[in-house]
């Protein structure tokens, strides 16, 4: 209370000061030749534009604006959105500090709503400056109170019709650049992929979006056909006509699939209608474009509805390229090595120790390791062919079942759950005459198959070499030749073990087994408890320190289950009864940590590190700096060894500091539309991603997922010349 106290005292003298100050410098007016306040700064309105009022200040030479002194008020019937105000000169104030100032001229674009009756647009404007050459005074608070008449559109109902609601109006903004003709503004192109797959791509110029809920797509002369289109992650968009609405910026890739019989089909006419604004700007008529597609893969072109001149189009062999360029055998070579490489990612040797036991303990029977091998197997394809079906039809991305805390927990949970049993505190399956072990280190075909199960749940925070393209394909790529890829993905973490299995010549490098082995087993299980601390700290950061606490409740409770239910063996039913209620019980924390919210994130600790916004990034773009991009998570094991190795070195940060380049971090470890956004723009399958973006103001360079500092320092050189 005391500081509110000093504060406010502080607020008033500081007032007090610039009125005095003001009052001081227009006594000496006449004298020094000091322009007036309205003269200093020349403000003119524009309300043309339905839903938006312009405003524009000229400012007068050696006088500046404050940024932060700025405040706009709506008149009776009028509610003002956010303005929109561009950045300014940033330098610190004798009088506030840091701030931010304009000079020459400055633009501003205020959002607004009107009540039911409404015909005029009155608002109130406060703005403060100063004279920053002898005399150097500062005008105190000015307020100008503006009376607009109301364009028709805006103050007609809201009609059904868009045309009603949007024309083509070419005023701009304050002097602004003219808005650019539709076909520049909004380009239209389509690929086929296969006869029931396209691929269509909408290119958005610079500072204009496009909207996702009016667009509309249908196939001419072909009624037994129907579109089903995918839309990737956009911008949550607040429209002064549409409300929330979902936009789209820069570039829009639309996979759509055709349902019905194309045979016969050598091509179809798509007609696909949209409509975008320029952001800040006018908004255009509903636009028409007609594609005619050669199904065979031919070039397709496109042309315009009457209303709309036809775009230049690209010649049919300058197509972006795309992962589709990608050939599905070069996807499966890719992916095979993918897989083939996981099975030496940190993430994923914990639980291979649980199968190297397996086939350990085989020892010289050859249908034993066969079987070991073939079940491992089985339950790493299942596991791949689940986990490509629901990537494919939610449209998400790798490894991003673990942004739900739910699913780390019980995976952490599982963990724990092997471990205790590697350690030989509880052993499944005994009670079926030891003839196998569900769970671990016993050689029953259901134990073989849930390894490979869990290998594939923890092996999706990693990223191999190879994968990123082969899962950018199996992403845009028809469900028969996706479901291939994650197939050979399978095969490829699969492969050492069915080798093993299958060459005898491998199978005699095994060690012979013995007593030596239970040693063995319980030294592996503390990678496993390793894996669990790893996870623990993942939901620590997802949902804080609440979200440990029910899981280390749940950790006490799966023990007391697990050691209740080794001391329940050959007792009587009421005994398997409290096991089970046991392990009800330990699902009661788990139903509260779902409940509990999205952790508050911490400042960023390292300097220099940006978080990533996308209005933030495309103003360094426009100011010219080079920008390196990483898009990462807290359980994503490629991403933490990345940084180890590459990002958290000083010679990146000496690198940074001698290219002038801005480090920006986006932290994917819970769900972020921008983020999501971010990688379906550049195709990736999840992350890490990382982009450098030129200071030239080029499109962005995606690196590989797994960084060297060499390749990282020829990246960001290139990109600051």
């Amino acid at each position: 209370m005391r500081s509110l106290r000093y504060g406010r005292v502080a607020v008033y003298l500081f007032t007090l000061l610039m009125l005095l100050f003001g009052t001081h410098a227009f006594a000496q007016d006449a004298e020094d030749n000091l322009l007036p306040v309205t003269e200093a700064y020349k403000l003119t309105a524009d309300a043309s534009t339905p839903g938006v009022v312009k405003l524009h200040w000229d400012i007068a030479q050696d006088y500046y604006l404050y940024r932060g002194r700025m405040a706009f008020k709506g008149g009776d019937g009028i509610t003002l959105g956010q303005a929109q105000l561009p950045d300014g000169e940033k330098h610190d104030d004798p009088y506030l500090g840091p701030v931010e100032t304009y000079h020459h001229r400055v633009d501003a674009s205020i959002p607004y709503t009107l009540a039911a009756g409404t015909t005029t647009l009155t608002l109130s404007v406060r703005y403060q400056g100063c004279h920053e050459t002898d005399p150097k005074i500062c005008y105190p608070p000015h307020t100008e109170h503006l009376t607009l008449p109301v364009p028709t559109a805006a103050a007609a109902p809201a009609s059904n019709k868009l045309n009603d609601l949007f024309g083509p109006r070419t005023q701009s903004l304050g002097g602004a650049d003219q808005p650019l003709p539709a076909e520049q503004a909004f380009r239209f192109d389509a690929i086929t992929q296969d006869a029931n797959h396209l691929l269509l791509r909408w290119t958005i110029a610079k500072g204009y979006y496009l909207y996702r809920d009016q667009t509309q797509l249908s196939v001419k002369d072909a009624p037994q056909l129907s579109l089903s289109p995918a839309w990737p992650a956009g911008t949550t968009h607040e429209d002064a006509h549409f409300g929330k609405t979902t936009v789209y910026f820069d570039e829009l890739t639309l996979p759509v699939t055709i349902h019905g019989d194309t045979t016969g089909m050598t091509s179809l006419a798509l007609t696909a209608s949209f409509q975008g604004c320029q952001d800040g700007g006018l908004c255009y008529p509903l636009m028409t474009r007609e594609a005619h597609i050669d199904l065979s893969g031919g070039a397709s072109t496109t042309v315009a509805a009457a209303a709309n001149p036809a775009p230049e189009m690209p010649p049919a062999n300058a197509k972006k390229k795309t992962s589709l360029d990608v050939s599905l055998w070069s996807a499966l070579l890719l992916a095979l090595g993918g897989g083939l490489v996981l099975n030496l990612m940190p993430c994923v040797l914990p639980v291979l120790s649980i199968k190297a036991i397996g086939l350990i303990e085989s020892g010289e029977n050859p249908a034993r390791r066969r079987m070991h091998a073939l079940m491992y197997t089985a339950g790493v394809l299942v596991s791949f062919a689940v986990l490509g079906s629901v990537i494919i039809a939610l449209k998400t991305a790798w490894g991003a079942h673990l942004q739900n805390p739910l699913v780390v927990a019980a995976l952490a949970l599982v963990m724990l759950a092997v471990a205790l049993s590697m350690s030989g505190v509880v052993q499944f399956g005994a009670s079926l005459g030891n003839t196998g072990s569900s769970l671990a280190s016993r050689s029953g075909p259901a134990g073989d198959f849930f390894t490979g199960v869990l290998a594939v749940v923890v092996a999706s925070p990693c990223t191999a070499p190879f994968m990123g393209t082969a899962l950018a394909y199996a992403l845009v790529a028809p469900m028969a030749s996706a479901i291939c890829v994650f197939l050979a993905l399978g095969l490829g973490l699969s492969l050492p073990f069915l080798a093993v299995g299958f060459v005898p010549a491998l199978s005699r490098w095994l060690p012979r087994p013995g007593r030596w082995m239970e040693t063995l087993k319980e030294v592996l299980a503390f990678p496993m408890y390793l894996t669990a601390a790893w996870l623990a700290w993942v939901l620590a950061n997802q949902r804080g320190a609440d979200a440990v606490g029910l899981l280390l409740v749940a950790a006490v409770l799966l023990a007391m289950t697990l050691w209740w239910f080794e001391r329940s063996r050959n007792r009587s039913a009421l005994s398997r009864v409290w096991v089970a209620l046991l392990a009800l019980l330990t699902l009661a924390p788990l139903y509260c940590l779902a409940t509990l919210p999205l952790a508050t994130p911490t400042a960023t600790s390292a300097s220099g590190v940006v978080a990533y916004a996308p209005d933030k990034l495309a103003a360094l773009r426009k100011a010219g700096t080079p920008v390196f991009v990483d898009m990462t998570a807290d359980w994503c094991v490629t991403c933490k060894a990345n940084e180890h190795a590459v990002l958290d070195g000083d010679a990146f940060k000496a690198l940074l500091k001698r290219t002038g380049t801005i480090y920006m971090k986006g932290d994917w470890t819970n769900e972020d539309p921008a983020i999501s956004a971010f990688l379906q723009q550049y195709h990736s399958p999840g992350v890490p991603l990382y982009v450098v973006f030129p200071k030239d103001g080029s499109d962005g360079r995606k690196l590989p997922t797994v960084l060297t500092f060499s390749l990282v320092e020829q990246a960001l050189t290139e990109a600051a010349k």
